[in-house]
Formats: C-alpha cells, sequence, structure tokens
C-alpha cells in the first residue's frame, strides 16, 4: 500500500489557498475601481460650487 505525499497536498492546499486570495484582491479591487469611476462621474456632472 502507499504511503500519503504530505507534502504534494499541502502544496496543492496552498495553491489553492493563494488562488482563492488572488480572486478576492481582484474582486475587490475592480470594486473599488468602479466605486471611484462613479465617483469621478458624479464629480463631472454635478455643478462646480465656488
Amino acid at each position: 500500500m502507499a504511503k500519503p505525499n504530505y507534502s504534494f497536498e499541502k502544496r496543492q492546499r496552498e495553491l489553492a489557498k493563494k488562488k482563492q486570495q488572488e480572486e478576492k484582491d481582484a474582486r475587490k479591487r475592480q470594486a473599488r475601481e468602479a466605486e471611484k469611476a462613479a465617483v469621478d462621474a458624479e464629480n463631472k456632472t454635478s455643478p462646480d460650487e465656488g
């Protein structure tokens, strides 16, 4: 019977966790950019006071 390769399993978990974190960061970055674009558009359309 073959013994389990714990190093391989650990590496796979680490890679999965890293991929998940990168996807989360990408979603956050996209949300920030969308919010910034909305604020910029709002500032361009609102009249300047002053």
